[in-house]
């Protein structure tokens, strides 16, 4: 007789993480929603867009229907150039609303139809803290995220699901605070400045690309922009963890936060720019980073945003300690990479 795999609902299933998990959850019955459908199969994709309102509606019908087991809210613009979403109210609609709809869905069918969704996942982020923070921070340091669209949001929506997590009754809810990505498959803001990527939507952007052309990375003069401690994570170090959470029974506890970095010693601006080979290019403080961002993103030749320049220049590290805790004798089985091995292997062609 064959035994039932129990369902998993992951929302943003297209996106890189989405499709890194995936594979991953060969044990369950993978439902998948985004609005364009993933690379990689999965048992059945839902199209469904979390910035309209009426998706609270169609993703309570899909829970009544499927009674999965978990969820895992995944859908989230980080990129507007890439994704397309340039307005900054539609991405707060997907991003912090979407999350809050999401929630609301589960809340109520587990209260009004009988499912059994024993927890929501929520990958939130490091740049939730801010862009500076001298020494490394614990889970239960305040969210002070400012100027950049996604840092906000991010804040926003951790602080929607710990504020929504009391009431998800019987569901227990994680939130993941995971520092950069790293891999040789992620695109974002840090990895597009040290690979030096023209990734702006521009026909110029796709010839320099075609050529192999790398822009320098920025940074204003002064040692300590060198001197900057960064941690990175491996995405399918943060994918295993994710699949680990999915395997455990229901915690006891409402709510666990936890901080998700690479094992071992963060990173200085200075070691990174050497091992990603990149021109360094020196730039007359803060303002003048930004100027030239707001510049190459103008020509669309680059796709990092001006606002992204306090992240770009500003140290913040955490302190994972709470993870390897709970993780205990799995941890170096699920945080397989280093941060300087996770960066290292963004680099890598061929993967």
């Amino acid at each position: 007789m064959e035994t039932v795999k129990p369902a998993v609902i992951v929302t943003g299933i297209s996106g890189n993480l989405g499709q890194r998990l995936a594979p991953m959850l060969s044990d369950y019955t993978v439902v998948g929603i985004d609005v364009t459908p993933p690379a990689a199969p999965v048992s059945r994709f839902v199209q469904l867009d979390l910035g309209a309102e009426a998706s609270t509606r169609e993703l309570f019908l899909l829970l009544r229907e499927i009674q999965p087991a978990s969820v895992v809210h995944l859908a989230f613009v980080i990129d507007p150039q890439r994704s397309g979403v340039l307005d900054v109210n539609k991405m707060w609609q997907i991003n912090v609303a979407g999350t809050a709809r999401v929630m609301e869905a589960v809340t109520e069918a587990n209260r009004s139809s009988g499912a059994n969704i024993r927890q929501f996942i929520f990958p939130s982020s490091v740049s939730a803290y801010g862009s500076d923070m001298p020494e490394p921070v614990d889970e239960d340091a305040p969210l002070e995220a400012h100027t950049l669209p996604y840092a906000l949001h991010k804040r926003e929506s951790d602080l929607v699901v710990q504020q929504r997590a009391p009431a998800m009754r019987g569901c227990s809810v994680f939130i993941l605070r995971p520092h950069i990505f790293a891999g040789s498959s992620v695109e974002n803001y840090l990895m597009g400045a040290f690979r030096g990527t023209p990734n702006g939507k521009s026909k110029r952007a796709a010839r320099m690309r075609a050529a192999g052309k790398r822009l320098p990375c920025m940074l204003p003069f002064g040692k300590k922009y060198l001197d900057n401690k960064i941690q990175f994570v491996h995405v399918d170090d943060m994918a295993r963890l994710i699949t680990w959470l999915l395997k455990r029974e229901p915690e006891a506890r409402r709510l666990t936060t936890l901080n998700v970095g690479g094992r071992g010693e963060p990173l200085t601006f200075e070691q990174c720019i050497r091992m990603a080979q990149a021109k360094l290019l020196r730039v007359p403080g803060k303002w003048g980073m930004r100027q030239v961002l707001r510049c190459l993103w103008a020509l669309k030749l680059s796709a990092i945003p001006p606002d992204a320049v306090p992240y770009m220049t500003g140290q913040y590290i955490m302190n994972t300690e709470r993870l390897k805790k709970f993780l205990g004798g799995e941890y170096e089985k699920v945080i397989r990479y280093t941060v300087a091995d996770a960066f290292a292997d963004s680099f890598r062609k061929g993967k």
